[in-house]
């Protein structure tokens, strides 16, 4: 049985988190050194180290860089959030104002909102300073990638 993306992820939620001060948590340590960027402090953002590192335990391909953008061009775009797949896709976010920053995290579904915009779920790293599951408004998708078929 191949495990899948979805469910690795799944596994670390709770379990994984920044630690205070200088002490770093080895794991997000060795999620870095999945990126060119190699070895780095936890308090350096890591959303984009994390799916590298699982990725990489995945045999699934990966971007190798620090930055959350990196992965919009990684594997096949979905086009249509509705075609999106919890077990195998990832998605980019905007993160601020910049041209330049993202996050981006392994995605779960979407959660209709009656009077407001849809809301992304996603399970990644360097949420809320640890592994935690999200939500963020569709309107912050900058694009959804599958890494595998």
């Amino acid at each position: 049985m191949i495990m899948t993306l979805f469910e690795l992820a799944q596994r670390l939620v709770g379990e994984i988190q920044e630690r205070p001060g200088s002490a770093d948590h080895p794991f997000i340590v060795w999620c870095h050194e999945s990126t060119t960027m190699g070895a780095a402090a936890d308090e350096v953002p890591w959303c984009s180290s994390f799916v590298n590192r699982l990725a990489w335990l995945l045999r699934l391909p990966r971007s190798k860089s620090a930055a959350a953008r990196s992965w919009l061009t990684v594997g096949t775009p979905v086009i249509d959030l509705h075609d999106a797949r919890a077990a195998y896709d990832i998605v980019v976010l905007q993160r601020g104002t910049s041209e330049t920053q993202g996050h981006v995290g392994v995605f779960m579904g979407i959660m209709p909102m009656a009077s407001s915009v849809p809301l992304i779920q996603v399970i990644g790293g360097n949420q809320s300073n640890g592994v935690t599951v999200e939500h963020y408004p569709v309107t912050r998708l900058l694009g959804i990638r599958r890494l595998r078929d």
